[in-house]
């Protein structure tokens, strides 16, 4: 019944809400690709399918509170961006509970062992999809909604200036304003 393609979210969700199994799985299956579109562009590569479950799963526990007063696409990326930022602000925790104390027996020599090991892992993983991403993450916000938009979600420069609330030709002048940006970030330097 709700898998067809023109049913409207605010219908599933509130089948959803209502406790409809079939109209949960109709949303995932809609908004997986966005969400791990999202998430890709975001999160190291090992992560990214655990993240994207855990927004799904954040995304069950909380979509009972969920009240219509925003699309349901645009409450789907502000969680998604709540865990993004969950799982950097867990991942910063947990590498400084990581060092084990210098005053225990070998642990200057674990510690060098594990910074060498951890500088060959950087040199082995550095490609150009790393580059981009770590490019990407210093952006600001603003920036890195329209690269979302546009490269994780697929939408179009009308499409992506609805959603901003702005007019066609800002969308457009902001997006070159962004790949500009991204460019020059990319950019070899000399030195």
């Amino acid at each position: 019944m709700f898998k067809k393609a023109n049913i409207a979210d605010e219908e599933l969700v509130k089948a959803a809400q209502d406790g409809s199994l079939e109209a949960f799985t109709t949303l995932y299956d809609r908004y997986l690709p966005l969400v791990y579109n999202r998430v890709r562009y975001t999160i190291p590569y090992a992560d990214i399918e655990d993240i994207t479950q855990e927004v799904f799963m954040a995304v069950l526990k909380s979509l009972r509170s969920f009240r219509g007063e925003a699309q349901f696409s645009t409450w789907l990326r502000t969680l998604t961006n709540r865990e993004v930022a969950d799982y950097y602000r867990n991942r910063k925790n947990n590498l400084e509970r990581s060092h084990l104390p210098l005053d225990e027996p070998d642990s200057t020599e674990n510690l060098q062992a594990e910074a060498q090991q951890a500088r060959g892992d950087v040199y082995s993983a550095v490609d150009e999809g790393l580059l981009l991403q770590e490019a990407i993450h210093r952006l600001p916000g603003h920036y890195q909604e329209i690269i979302f938009y546009r490269f994780a979600e697929g939408l179009s420069f009308e499409e992506i200036a609805q959603c901003q609330g702005q007019s066609l030709e800002a969308t457009k002048s902001l997006f070159r304003r962004v790949i500009a940006t991204l460019q020059k970030q990319l950019e070899p330097t000399d030195g």
